[in-house]
């Protein structure tokens, strides 16, 4: 499928769904679902560079996940701790430039040590921008926003509340100076948000896949763009 005649949203968001399922279905255990999904992840991020799209945010670990069984947040964890260091030499190769968002303040001191290395050694590349969301919740996300804010105006930092907009608050979430979302894209059949960029998904298309991540590749993002193309984008009109 050629996308010649597409429009290309400019930042794409992912729920990466279904590695358990698609394990299971193989008769192997959730964590190998979850290994084979993170080889997806560096595949998807070359064909969105090559297809147009300029921002890509994949929901790698939420705020509650750590309520799954031990054994599988280890397996991720390491899997996480793993791929922070295989991402310098792949956004390297891919001119990638890499943010975490979330509240990395709750991982181990490897894991945020990696995650600033990682950071840094990207933050010249000029090609795709790829967020990774970490211990990411929308609503935590907000919650820690508004704290800072907060703070903020109380030292006089901020103009008079009266004067305050949205692009204030913005500049206080985890995306900051990021734009937000036009098209979400979710796999596995499920059809939620799972407190997934709360505020930064007010105006995007949503796209829901039964697909299992794993099993996501090339074709079915160009679909999920040929969707997005169908939609009647229009705000503030009638």
């Amino acid at each position: 499928m050629s996308m010649e005649n597409y429009e290309i949203p400019r930042h794409v968001a992912i729920i990466m769904d279904g590695n358990g399922r698609w394990a299971k279905k193989r008769m192997m255990p959730r964590t190998y679902g979850h290994a084979q999904g993170s080889k997806t992840v560096e595949k998807i991020c070359e064909d969105a560079y090559r297809m147009g799209i300029e921002y890509l945010t994949v929901y790698a670990f939420s705020t509650e996940n750590w309520q799954r069984p031990k054994e599988e947040v280890d397996t991720l964890m390491n899997l996480l701790r793993d791929y922070m260091k295989d991402c310098i030499k792949t956004s390297k190769k891919n001119n990638m430039r890499v943010r975490i968002i979330g509240d990395i303040t709750k991982l181990d001191t490897d894991l945020r040590e990696s995650i600033k290395k990682l950071e840094e050694a990207s933050s010249k590349n000029t090609g795709l921008k790829f967020q990774v969301a970490l211990n990411y919740g929308g609503r935590d996300e907000i919650l820690r926003a508004a704290k800072k804010f907060a703070e903020d105006y109380a030292a006089g930092v901020l103009p008079e509340f009266g004067a305050v907009g949205e692009a204030d608050f913005e500049n206080y979430l985890d995306t900051a100076g990021i734009p937000s979302p036009e098209l979400l894209i979710r796999t596995s059949g499920e059809v939620r948000l799972s407190n997934y960029l709360l505020w930064q998904l007010a105006y995007a298309e949503f796209y829901f896949t039964d697909v299992l991540w794993p099993d996501f590749d090339k074709k079915e993002l160009q679909k999920a763009i040929e969707y997005y193309n169908k939609r009647d984008r229009r705000f503030g009109g009638v």
